[in-house]
């Protein structure tokens, strides 16, 4: 499980160091205001589309499709399912290049005529982003099926090196038709990278598909699709709602969210490699897999959230352009680092549900605290500002777990609650003792953090040594409360 996430985990962690910089970089020559804000209000749809690309949106759909089909018949299944989702691209892209004007003045009302004009120029060009990104997620799927992650991997650093060496070449100087004309670039790198490989596996662009494919493709991914357009519409609510805080808080937000993304590559990472072995296994086997995912997210989750809430001052001191950390976003930062920790647990029982080809059961469960944290996100950050936008989202993420535990069985529920309840009492000490300590300075709070992490890390991975080395049937009350037998 580990040999394969690890690979994947170093080729995201690139692409998300390549995006940091790129983000660090635009708001070192644009500054924490209109203009940096105008250009992510751009960003926000490409982007979305390919956060749920990079999340599995169209692997879960497609991966078992793909490993239905007889091994003579693959070739044309992809090369038929590539040429749609090329064409479905194009009509994204033309709808939103011609929509631009109007979608960015409903994404962000609270920015100003001027910033959204830039906004609207930016989203022309970004737009095109579309059929490269759906390229890749397709060619993605056999490569995924074999267990070959690391090509995949690499499509986020081919995304975000374009840009980030314009913006470190221009700086000041640079402008947004160029930067979203970069960002064009690195779409084509990362379907591009991918076509060598799927040559090997017999793809040719000229080959048939059999009728009904994508039909079945689509039965597959409409689940997937409304859940994560739920998600999706709650980043959508973050950023309007952040707009109506004032000039630059769009931006505060995006780096908060750019933070919290980097402990979060292993966990995306191990989630692509259970789907493909939980795909594969059945019954006790499968469940074997979700009790093992659970505690090893837990032991990815758990020290980083707790690390990033104590050091939260110190990090965005220490990486951030000067003035942010004097700024609500260390505080905004360690709001959402919970999150992580229930978040992945959250994507672990959606694809358990997945493995199994059930993408519909899960959706209703998922639109229900979608629901919760888009009310809370109407009035929360009207009362408490920046802290509200944090609150409002981890509101929706412990409604859902609940219902995917109990939608599970096999006393889930209870079970995982005391386990939130206890990974809680870190947060909260990491929260009370460390956070505090920004007066010390960045460096001393840093290490501070990065030892209560570390002793963390080896006290979780000591207990997960010793469970996964004590046979499971004597332990039907394990530390992640399924038994073995699914009869239980």
């Amino acid at each position: 499980m580990f040999g394969p996430a690890a690979l994947l985990t170093l080729a995201t962690l690139s692409g998300l160091l390549a995006g940091f910089a790129r983000e660090w970089l635009l708001v070192a020559a644009w500054g924490a205001g209109g203009r940096s804000d105008a250009f992510l209000v751009a960003m926000f749809l490409p982007e979305a589309l390919r956060t749920l690309l990079a999340g599995g949106l169209l692997s879960a759909a497609l991966l078992p499709l793909w490993q239905a089909q007889a091994p003579q018949r693959r070739g044309g299944w992809l090369a038929g399912q590539l040429r749609h989702w090329l064409g479905a691209g194009l009509g994204l892209a033309a709808l939103l290049s011609l929509a631009a004007p109007w979608l960015t003045r409903a994404l962000a009302p609270g920015i100003g005529a001027a910033h959204a004009e830039l906004a609207a120029a930016a989203l022309r060009w970004l737009a095109w982003l579309a059929p490269g990104l759906l390229a890749q997620a397709v060619l993605a799927v056999p490569l995924q099926a074999q267990g070959r992650f690391l090509l995949a991997g690499l499509g986020s650093l081919l995304f975000n090196l374009p840009a980030a060496f314009y913006l470190y070449w221009a700086g000041p100087a640079a402008t947004a038709t160029a930067l979203a004309q970069c960002f064009l670039a690195g779409s084509l790198l990362m379907a591009a990278a991918l076509l060598p490989g799927n040559w090997r596996l017999g793809w040719r662009p000229w080959l048939r598909a059999g009728r009904g494919e994508v039909i079945q493709a689509w039965r597959q991914l409409w689940p997937l699709l409304a859940s994560g357009a739920a998600s999706q519409g709650l980043g959508l609510l973050e950023r309007l709602a952040a707009s109506l805080l004032g000039e630059g808080t769009i931006t505060l937000l995006n780096l908060a969210r750019k933070l919290i993304n980097l402990p979060l590559i292993a966990l995306m990472s191990l989630n692509q490699v259970l789907l493909g072995k939980m795909s594969g296994a059945l019954g006790a086997d499968r469940l074997r897999l979700l009790e093992r995912g659970l505690a090893a997210c837990t032991l990815l989750t758990l020290p980083a959230a707790a690390g990033l809430i104590g050091a939260a001052p110190a990090l965005v001191a220490l990486l951030l352009p000067g003035g942010l950390a004097a700024s609500g976003l260390p505080l905004l930062l360690a709001l959402y680092a919970p999150g992580i920790v229930f978040g992945a647990w959250n994507a672990l029982l959606a694809r358990y549900c997945y493995a199994g080809g059930d993408t519909r059961g899960p959706l209703a469960l998922e639109l229900a605290g979608s629901a919760l944290s888009a009310a809370l996100l109407l009035t929360l950050p009207r009362w408490l500002g920046l802290p509200g936008l944090a609150l409002a989202t981890l509101a929706g993420v412990w409604l859902t777990g609940a219902l995917l535990a109990a939608r599970l069985g096999q006393r889930l529920l209870p079970r995982l609650a005391r386990q939130g309840l206890a990974a809680s009492v870190p947060l909260a000490a990491a929260g009370l003792l460390l956070f505090p300590l920004r007066g010390f300075g960045p460096w001393p709070q840093l290490a501070l953090a990065a030892l209560a992490g570390a002793v963390l890390l080896l006290g979780l991975g000591w207990r997960f040594r010793s469970e996964s080395t004590t046979p499971t049937a004597s332990h039907p009350d394990n530390a992640n409360g399924i038994p073995s037998d699914p009869r239980a």
